[in-house]
């Protein structure tokens, strides 16, 4: 499988400030300014969704883009797995960094291909135990068995990563931030990830078996190494602690995963050191109701809830990066 660290082929640029367009299928990339802001300069903040294919319909269009043989019911592993709730969170958050701040600006990269068929946030052709030790999902499931789809979604992948790099390379290398948003299941369900997938989900949710699953942290920073080193900014933790805390919120600094170099998001942080942070967040925060098996409907209030203390704590971390 050929190796997609240093993508040759570029993304298309937008004439008027350099950050790459919108691909059809792949990405969308979305700038929001405040009331101040210079629409000719790069965004101060970039928020990227690598897991941002929530809606039935992004998983409906793959399907049936590819070849192979799927089962019916493999939707319900995409509702299950999928980061429910980050697109609405990303732009909420945005909306309220540049209400309080109108010369700021938010790059938002939501991905479309659903990770159920390939996973943006990974590299692609990472060992299988690299990804046990990171705690992840593979890039590839095991069922993309079919050679054109196999061929087609590595090009998809690639196309995904080459704009999302470029973007946080834009934002950061301008001397903004960038935030790796996703969210997550409320429980760890250790369950395999192999062709009875969802038939193993089905039973570790049943009501008698799902409550002896590990409950998550509502909010947990991804930002340490297997060596424990941390890749975030020391105060930006803190305030976050702070922030959510005021709202009984706990957050967590790396309990559920480390950041791990079969993750893009470890090599994002690597390239920017101090100017990025990964976020997980309990999909049950969001959700109204929580749901794992339908496309579930996000909550605005609860949204803006969880958005609040983020915009806070990312707002004073881009203004201590500009001293």
């Amino acid at each position: 499988m050929k190796r997609h660290l240093d993508e040759s082929s570029g993304p298309r640029y937008n004439g008027g400030m350099s950050l790459p367009v919108s691909v059809e299928g792949v990405c969308d990339v979305t700038v929001i300014r405040g009331a101040a802001a210079d629409p000719a300069r790069v965004p101060d903040l970039v928020v990227e969704l690598p897991h941002g294919a929530t809606r039935t319909a992004d998983y409906d269009r793959m399907r049936a883009r590819l070849a192979g043989a799927y089962d019916a019911d493999l939707v319900d592993f995409f509702h299950v797995n999928t980061d429910i709730g980050s697109p609405e969170l990303a732009h909420t958050l945005a909306a309220a960094l540049v209400a309080a701040r109108p010369a700021f600006a938010v790059a938002v990269v939501q991905s479309r291909i659903p990770r159920t068929f390939v996973d943006c946030n990974r590299v692609i052709d990472a060992a299988p135990e690299a990804f046990r030790e990171g705690k992840v999902t593979p890039g590839v499931p095991p069922w993309i068995r079919h050679p054109d789809d196999l061929a087609w979604l590595q090009e998809q992948h690639a196309a995904y990563v080459s704009v999302a790099r470029a973007v946080i390379d834009a934002v950061c290398g301008s001397g903004g931030v960038a935030l790796l948003l996703h969210t997550y299941a409320p429980r760890s369900v250790d369950v395999e990830v192999s062709d009875r997938i969802v038939a193993d989900l089905r039973a570790a949710y049943l009501p008698e078996t799902v409550g002896t699953w590990p409950l998550r942290p509502m909010v947990d920073v991804i930002g340490r190494t297997l060596a424990g080193e941390s890749m975030v900014d020391v105060q930006l933790h803190a305030d976050l602690v702070s922030g959510y805390g005021a709202l009984d919120i706990d957050v967590a600094d790396g309990r559920t995963y480390p950041l791990h170099p079969s993750t893009w998001g470890f090599h994002h942080a690597a390239r920017w050191p101090g100017r990025t942070l990964c976020v997980e967040v309990r999909r049950d925060l969001l959700a109204d109701p929580w749901d794992p098996f339908v496309e579930m409907v996000i909550s605005p209030t609860h949204t803006a809830r969880l958005a609040a203390p983020l915009a806070a704590a990312i707002g004073a971390w881009h203004a201590r990066t500009q001293t």
